[in-house]
């Protein structure tokens, strides 16, 4: 009884809109409604793959995506790891707290001040960099920077938040382990190596094979509030494009087929990347 609120909630906002896909497959009329409106077959998918910047756009989502994730690992590894060579607790407890408060941040304030910080004019990244003589760099408006920046940025919004995950699983490496590595004159690097590395491996495996999933998710919320037109060469997305078909130029027919592609997609790699957790991390959803 008490999941029904959520499964009606569920329902509701999951799967009943999931009805508006038949869009993707009819040359859609607002007016006529999905029952009114004309079927044209594949002819929307058609048209996607012949757009001259679909190639472009599809890049640059792996790209960026890709580059999310792998920082998204190695980051919050690292700093795991250094924490866990900390023995003030107080120092410990402050910074986890200190790296884990963007998380709650939305894109939205962050964006704001990140504008504000990178400003080519009167930001306080470019002030400083003025004090060694390099000129303003335009950093968002910048196709050489630009994905820098959003790569950067990512991982510091969100590295604190997974650092708290590795901080778990190095909770339950046996202490006796590293005892014995001292007696048999290991030190701190070579204990981190041979035994704080092994211990989290099974959990390392499982949220690089979980965040397979998401290679198609580059992150609209932050690329829609930093991105301009001239990064688009490098920064637009395949849901940046969803956004400017849709709802600014309302070509719903081909916005809905390419949501409807990046789903069916996510939904294959979000499989594989199930069966890869189940497969080398004994990771199971039941």
């Amino acid at each position: 009884m008490m999941l029904v609120p959520s499964l009606v909630i569920l329902a509701i906002y999951s799967y009943l809109p999931m009805v508006g896909t038949s869009i993707a497959f009819q040359r859609f009329i607002p007016t006529k409604g999905i029952l009114g409106s004309p079927w044209i077959g594949w002819e929307n998918f058609e048209y996607l793959f012949y757009m001259p910047d679909t190639k472009r756009i599809i890049v640059n989502t792996l790209v960026i995506a890709s580059m999310k994730i792998v920082a998204g690992l190695v980051v919050p590894i690292t700093v795991s790891l250094l924490l866990n060579e900390v023995r003030k607790n107080v120092f410990k407890k402050t910074f986890q707290t200190l790296v884990y408060l963007p998380h709650f941040l939305s894109w939205v304030i962050l964006g704001g001040i990140l504008i504000d910080l990178l400003s080519p004019s009167h930001g306080i990244v470019n002030q400083f960099l003025g004090l060694f003589g390099i000129g303003p760099i335009f950093f968002l408006g910048d196709n050489n920077w630009f994905r820098f920046v959003l790569i950067t940025s990512d991982v510091w919004k969100e590295f604190g938040f997974s650092t708290i995950i590795y901080l778990a699983a190095l909770t339950g490496i046996n202490p006796a382990l590293y005892e014995a590595a001292e007696l048999d004159g290991a030190n701190r690097l070579k204990q981190t190596w041979h035994i704080t590395l092994p211990g989290i491996m099974p959990i390392i495996i499982l949220m690089a094979t979980l965040s397979i999933g998401n290679v198609l998710n580059a992150g609209f919320d932050q690329i829609f509030n930093l991105y301009s037109a001239p990064v688009y060469e490098t920064g637009d997305i395949i849901d940046t494009l969803v956004y400017r078909l849709g709802i600014l130029q309302a070509q719903y027919g081909i916005a809905t087929a390419v949501g409807l592609l990046k789903s069916v997609v996510s939904l294959i790699l979000i499989s594989c990347s199930y069966f890869l957790a189940y497969r080398f991390a004994n990771y199971r959803i039941f």
